[in-house]
């Protein structure tokens, strides 16, 4: 399963069944699970954990050093879940030690060609990322959150859960869960309708969630106002909306 050409460190952990492509680069410390595919000519730096059943096509840069000129060549880490699929030319980073010092991706996500993941990143589950996105460092994304192709997301910022970035836009501050935002710079355009559909949410949900938005974007009041307003709504999806917005530190999208 391991090609001649293949270059593996002695201290690299790789399951039985693990395929790893024509002259891939597995460094040092390096865990990789099983039934994970990595295609040719892939780097992956340590220390680096990799679970199950991910795939890591050609030229992709997985764990290498951060970008970052405060980075002294501290121990820093990545650690990546089961299902992803990284394809031609992504570039996943660790972490530093300004911060917690891992980069983490959870489960179930797909990163496009020329994906950037940059150092201290949070990723949860059933992300889609197109071609060309990209996260400067210290960015959180939440559950279910689609980046169009070629947007960037500003360091520090987080992308709430079943939130959608539309192509080119670029985000420098929170987006809230459920939103759809577009432009340079990103503004709200609405809830993910069509996304939070394909999640299977309820006519009555939408229309709560409707009326959710509309106290934040549309009454022009102050956000601790409009927090306010929504802890009267009676609906357990709007909630995390709120958890979000009470704890944003780079202020939300207006």
């Amino acid at each position: 399963m391991i090609d001649k050409t293949a270059i593996i460190d002695p201290s690299a952990k790789i399951a039985k069944d693990v395929h790893i492509g024509a002259y891939s680069i597995i460094g040092a410390d390096v865990e990789i699970g099983e039934g994970t595919w990595i295609g040719p000519h892939v780097v992956i730096q340590g220390p680096t954990r990799i679970g199950c059943h991910n795939k890591i096509f050609q030229f992709a840069s997985v764990g290498e050093i951060p970008q970052d000129l405060k980075f002294k060549g501290e121990t820093t880490y990545l650690e990546m879940g089961d299902h992803n699929i990284i394809r031609e030319f992504c570039t996943i980073q660790r972490g530093t030690v300004q911060d917690a010092s891992i980069t983490r991706i959870g489960s179930y996500n797909l990163f496009m060609n020329y994906v950037h993941i940059a150092h201290d990143c949070v990723i949860g589950n059933h992300t889609i990322f197109s071609n060309n996105a990209s996260l400067a460092g210290h960015v959180k994304v939440e559950d279910y959150v689609n980046l169009g192709g070629f947007s960037g997301v500003f360091q520090f910022c987080r992308v709430g859960a079943h939130s959608f970035i539309a192509t080119n836009s670029v985000v420098i501050k929170d987006v809230p869960p459920y939103l759809k935002v577009s432009g340079y710079y990103a503004k709200p355009y609405g809830l993910n309708t069509v996304g939070l559909q394909r999640r299977g949410f309820t006519e009555e949900t939408m229309m709560q969630l409707r009326r959710a938005y509309k106290i934040i974007y549309r009454q022009g009041l102050t956000v601790a106002k409009a927090i306010e307003e929504l802890k009267k709504i009676t609906c357990a999806e709007v909630q995390p909306l709120i958890n979000f917005i009470e704890t944003s530190n780079s202020g939300i999208v207006r």
